[in-house]
């Protein structure tokens, strides 16, 4: 094992950060995952995770298992470890610029292609590998204007070149769930089945660029923009595979932090590992899959039209009906009791922590069959 250290750029005078990443595993090889935890630095069910899978990838390095390069980022973001207020983590959104930490990774498809689309051609591993050094080189080009710029960008160079990105997030009260990229639901699924994967939410572009999508969906973009010019230029359009497989893995809530919670996760993880032939070993077999898949624009949030108190019917985990009620606002001065429902059947992944609902705000997600969402997916 390697330990590493990248510097952030300074937010002020006397003041700088890191990233701490540890590597495992040879490197070299052509193969390579990528392992970040609590990029939303208030998620921390992913640094209890992370530890647990050091223990295990040494262990494996010692008995020279390990197939691949494995990066392991357990501290994704110590710009928002930092931040508190009045003892509260305020670990989403940057206070220096209010962005949230998961959003707004760099677009690099165009750029590259303009530098490699003259080398491409039907060798699909050799395309990969010329694309990945040019993304390499396109990020190790970019000037950072700010500490959380220099974060992204950190991230980005440790994971651009990794066939698998797992980064590690949780909700606030909620199942195990994940998100990736609809094209890539059938080599996702094993990992699905081994973390027991309440909700499997699909998308092709899910709105401002989160980690994940920056990893993945740029190989959708520069097949696209690669066909689209060699079609222009009347010459065989190159063999560019989705090389890289992101997810974003929701390890339950915020307060599912336990070691025994963190031990299964960690197995789950190491076996899907086995699974893609990263780590070497028998396959362990794939338990049945909670919830089918199901489009990221078919989430109905249920939100409360009135404020009140918040009573749940149903934990998350649980498969719900159309019109079955999941939670009463409840008004202890009016008396007023609403209760909210899905429109379809569906499974409820998620729920708000504060029982205490406002106006407008979202009390559960059911995950559904049928999207009739547009426009931006995920939630500020």
């Amino acid at each position: 094992m390697q330990q590493r250290e990248h510097l952030l750029l300074s937010p002020s005078l006397g003041t700088q950060r890191s990233v701490t990443s540890f590597h495992f595993g040879p490197e070299g090889t052509g193969r390579k995952v990528y392992v970040q935890s609590s990029l939303h630095a208030d998620e921390l069910p992913g640094m209890l995770v992370a530890w647990k899978l050091r223990q295990r990838l040494a262990a494996l390095e010692e008995a020279g298992r390990l197939k691949a390069e494995v990066v392991l980022v357990p501290v994704a973001n110590p710009i928002g470890l930092a931040q508190s207020l009045l003892g509260l983590s305020l670990g989403r959104f940057d206070i220096a610029s209010g962005h949230n930490f998961n959003r707004h990774y760099p677009a690099l498809a165009e750029t590259v292609l303009a530098a490699v689309s003259h080398r491409l051609g039907q060798d699909a591993s050799a395309n990969v590998a010329c694309i990945r050094q040019a993304l390499r080189e396109t990020l190790a080009a970019r000037s950072p204007s700010s500490e959380l710029d220099s974060l992204r960008l950190t991230l980005m160079q440790l994971a651009c070149d990794a066939d698998v990105v797992l980064d590690l997030h949780c909700d606030f009260t909620a199942g195990l769930h994940l998100y990736t990229l609809t094209p890539q639901w059938p080599q996702v699924e094993p990992l699905a089945r081994h973390l027991g994967s309440c909700a499997q939410l699909l998308a092709t572009d899910s709105g401002d660029q989160p980690f994940d999508e920056a990893c993945s969906q740029f190989w959708l973009d520069l097949t696209r923009l690669a066909e689209a010019e060699a079609r222009a230029q009347e010459r065989p359009v190159p063999s560019i595979p989705l090389a890289t497989v992101a997810v974003t893995v929701e390890l339950r809530g915020q307060d599912s932090v336990s070691h025994a919670l963190a031990e299964q996760d960690a197995d789950g993880l190491i076996a899907y590992l086995r699974e893609t032939g990263h780590i070497s070993g028998p396959a362990v077999p794939q338990p049945p899959l909670p919830y089918p898949a199901t489009p990221l624009a078919g989430s109905e949030n249920l939100v409360a039209p009135h404020a009140g108190v918040v009573a749940f019917h149903c934990e998350p985990g649980t498969r719900v009906t159309a019109g079955q009620p999941v939670a009463d606002i409840i008004d202890p001065i009016s008396g007023q009791v609403t209760p909210l429902a899905a429109s379809h059947d569906g499974m409820l992944y998620a729920r708000a922590r504060d029982p205490y609902a406002r106006p407008g705000t979202w009390v559960a997600k059911v995950a559904t069959s049928v999207a009739f969402k547009t426009g931006k997916l995920l939630s500020a």
